[in-house]
């Protein structure tokens, strides 16, 4: 398509996004992929947004219009394409969606909704877990990627041509893989099920909540109150200081040594130095905002210990786990799916603890959904003595 070859070596112009927005809401579905640059930043930069929609008129062998939009260049506009973003009439079709998500959420300020993730999709479609995407387009539709560019160092401009052609291609076949992951899901009736896993991807986030950070600090729950009001305080001062700077918090400030630090209180320079792991800035031209964040959090009000939620964990779980996940990893094979996709080895401790205090644990997911459907109520069974397992013929049999 003439207008997809014009269109794809160069950056996007606003009077480009407004009419992709435009045949996107026609078309009710979209892909989109991102490049973003983490290493060395506080928060991962955005750097190129690619988009591809077939238009209405497109036949079998036409390739989607493609855009590449540059979110550095301060005077493109996305507010079109954030709002079909944001619209739940609008399909986006990603694949291993959760950073991107994230990304575009954070940075066009919109909500993501209706979200598309192949890689999800994939999963249920018989594929492995987490496959990549050049995996996922050479097992489903035999096409062979000639990637190159993926580390390269995306925020820089003018982007090279090599840079452009890698970001095209990312989405040049993603509706396309979409659909043929949903057409096998329709026939085997999963369909529902790989929405349902896609629908918590729209909250992806990467936004830093300092009581969230505060709280997975090492062994910061056993601290007592004062200790933790100022570890508390260090976290506040650490995500500010590395926001400012446009640095990574482990660099400004390790979680070992802000423990340390909110354990011993030191209040000069000479006393903060005795401390190991502040690195030089730290012990120079921090000193003073650190000494500060110390004496802030000694004013502040101590924070109680959390209350640790003590897991009922006996030697005999070993082997009720083993044979829970001897049958949930049958029945995945049965069905076709990956694993990984039903529960995790720690989801089934809490499955095993739960039905030994005779409650069931609504926070294990294989017990929720289309899980329980293919194997949640199995393991119950199991756990009750009503389901068995043998070996025949070299395999697991359930009875």
């Amino acid at each position: 398509m003439s207008r997809s070859a014009s269109s794809a070596e160069l950056l996007a112009t606003n009077v480009e996004i407004r009419e992709f927005a435009r045949l996107a809401r026609a078309r009710g579905r979209f892909a989109i992929d991102t490049e973003f640059v983490g290493e060395g930043k506080y928060q991962s930069l955005l750097c190129l947004v690619q988009v591809a929609v077939y238009l209405d008129d497109a036949g079998a062998d036409d390739e989607p219009w493609i855009l590449l939009i540059d979110p550095l260049d301060h005077a493109v506009d996305p507010a079109p394409l954030a709002e079909v973003i944001a619209d739940p009439e609008i399909e986006l079709i990603l694949h291993a969606a959760r950073q991107d998500v994230a990304l575009l959420r954070r940075t066009w300020r919109t909500d993501v909704t209706n979200v598309f993730d192949t890689q999800v999709a994939a999963a249920f479609a018989g594929l492995r877990a987490q496959i990549g995407y050049e995996a996922l387009l050479r097992g489903l539709l035999g096409i062979k990627l000639h990637k190159s560019a993926s580390f390269t160092k995306w925020d820089r401009r003018p982007l090279t041509p090599e840079q452009l052609r890698y970001a095209r291609e990312d989405v040049l076949h993603l509706e396309m893989a979409a659909v043929e992951l949903q057409e096998r899901l329709i026939v085997s009736g999963r369909l529902d099920w790989a929405v349902q896993e896609c629908a918590p991807l729209a909250a992806a986030s990467d936004e830093r909540n300092a009581d969230v950070l505060f709280e997975r600090l090492p062994k910061i729950a056993g601290h007592d109150p004062v200790t933790r009001a100022v570890a508390r305080e260090l976290v506040v001062w650490r995500e500010s200081t590395a926001s400012t700077h446009d640095r990574p918090a482990q660099q400004v400030l390790g979680d070992q040594p802000l423990v340390e630090l909110a354990k011993r209180r030191p209040t000069s320079i000479d006393e903060l130095r005795q401390i190991r792991g502040l690195g030089e800035a730290n012990g120079r031209r921090r000193a003073e905002g650190l000494l500060k964040a110390i004496a802030d959090g000694l004013t502040r009000d101590p924070i109680p210990r959390r209350p640790l939620r003590q897991l009922d964990t006996r030697p005999e779980d070993v082997a009720v786990i083993a044979l829970c996940e001897a049958l949930l990893r049958t029945r995945a094979a049965e069905a076709g799916l990956a694993y990984e996709l039903l529960a995790t080895r720690n989801e089934l401790q809490l499955l095993v603890s739960g039905f030994r205090e005779h409650h069931e644990n609504d926070d294990v997911r294989v017990l929720q959904g289309w899980r329980r459907e293919v194997v949640g109520e199995e393991l119950l069974s199991l756990l009750a003595g009503e389901r068995t397992l043998r070996v025949a013929d070299g395999r697991v049999e359930i009875v």
